[in-house]
């Protein structure tokens, strides 16, 4: 007995080195209530971020703004020897464009939009067909240039980009293109691709139709799975990725069924209460007691805190089944998970939003925006607070050190959404 205690002690000694090697402790006060705090010099921390009203302070807005034109400029020159045949929007050219047209919306200046032009020009020339997704593939470029142009009044080339858009579909269906169903590489990246046309350019863009047939083929191969799997009863919708039950946003089960669940989709109801929810209760199931979540069905070990694997991603599904569902229990862990998130989502691997803080940051957003506590706003701030700082923690470099969702285009666009963080919007991901 006396054994077997020491390897769980030992267990738990190595879980808690291993937290510790991938982010660093959390040394900021947290938001309370009333006076704030009475945390010694935590009162004024808030004031500083927060203004009496509630809203991100003028001054800490100005701050952001100046270290944002700081990271642009890094940002366009090392873009001077990014890989030119890197069109994808995860860390290519489309990515880029999808920043600029995010500081438009925060800005309204024209120049952003026509770099926006440029960078998905860039990417368009060099699209290979080999992949679909929004993130990824074929789908991004084309679905950020069909809103570029629209923005500009382009109408023609607007369409142009929306027919080569369409034309995907047929490759996302067949039953030989071995497409996977997750995010990043898969039906449901490309499901994101039609409805962010619709989101930006107008409802009816993409019929009924055709995101329906879409959803289809999603809902059938989760059924399949599961039904090979055995898991019919307490998993109905079961995916894969590389022989892995992946749980994340990008890979996994979390993504997957986040995307069904928006209204865009128009998923069935019962499909919606009889496929879905019994899903998503599944891998609740999984959660770790520590908040967290597991990366895969199989893997037993808490270590990641990232949108892509860990509670930073499945926090967003948890919201969405609230708003679909009426259920406080997904909002409770929603809260779990932003408490996790809080104590280890200052991450060694570096500021981005795929697996790193401003990613994480996004959570803070995303509760905010559905709960309106200015506690979650606080915390979204003081992860900006902590990307002002680039560079200077010792994280780790990036292989696309100024792409969107590794690098500094990401850290940039995270900072941006301190304008209207009422407005905030996960890029590729949320709608």
């Amino acid at each position: 007995m006396g054994d077997n205690v020491s390897k769980r002690l030992n267990l738990i000694s190595v879980t808690e080195t291993e937290m510790e090697e991938r982010s660093f402790p959390n040394r900021y006060s947290d938001w309370d209530q009333g006076v704030h705090t009475s945390t010694p010099g935590a009162e004024e921390e808030h004031d500083e971020l927060i203004d009496l009203e509630g809203k991100v302070s003028g001054a800490f807005k100005k701050k952001v703004q100046n270290k944002i034109k700081d990271l642009l400029q890094q940002t366009e020159e090392g873009l001077k020897t990014a890989d030119p045949h890197d069109f994808s929007t995860y860390t290519g050219w489309t990515g880029i464009a999808l920043l600029c047209l995010q500081l438009h919306r925060v800005t309204h200046e024209v120049s952003h939009l026509n770099r926006a032009l440029d960078y998905v020009k860039r990417a368009l020339r060099t699209l290979n067909g080999r992949k679909v997704t929004f993130l990824c593939g074929d789908a991004g470029p084309l679905a950020v240039g069909a809103v570029v142009h629209h923005k500009l009044g382009n109408t023609d080339d607007s369409k142009e980009c929306l027919t080569k858009l369409l034309q995907l579909h047929r490759l996302v269906l067949s039953p030989d293109s071995q497409t996977p169903d997750e995010l990043l590489y898969g039906r449901t990246g490309y499901l994101y691709a039609l409805l962010y046309v619709n989101k930006e350019i107008g409802a009816d863009t993409v019929d009924e139709t055709t995101i329906a047939t879409v959803v289809t083929a999603i809902v059938e191969s989760g059924k399949n799975l599961s039904a090979e799997e055995k898991k019919t009863d307490r998993c109905p919708l079961l995916y894969e990725w590389h022989k892995k039950q992946y749980i994340g946003a990008a890979h996994g089960l979390a993504g997957i069924y986040y995307m069904l669940m928006q209204p865009g989709s128009k998923v069935q109801p019962d499909i919606l209460s009889e496929l879905v929810r019994p899903s998503i209760d599944y891998v609740r199931h999984k959660r770790f007691r520590s908040g967290n979540y597991p990366s895969s069905l199989s893997n037993e070990t808490d270590r990641l805190v990232h949108w892509c694997h860990g509670s930073p991603g499945v926090i967003h599904m948890l919201i969405m089944a609230h708003k679909v569902f009426k259920e406080d229990k997904y909002l409770k862990e929603a809260a779990e998970c932003a408490e996790v998130i809080w104590q280890r989502g200052l991450l060694r691997k570096g500021y981005g939003i795929c697996h790193g803080t401003a990613g994480n940051g996004y959570a803070f957003l995303s509760l905010y925006k559905l709960t309106q506590e200015k506690k979650y706003l606080y915390r979204a701030c003081k992860f900006a607070e902590w990307c002002l700082d680039y560079g200077t923690h010792g994280c780790r470099v990036p292989d696309r050190p100024y792409s969107l969702f590794e690098g500094m285009a990401g850290t940039i666009y995270y900072l941006s959404e301190m304008e209207k963080p009422e407005d905030s919007c996960f890029p590729a991901f949320e709608l």
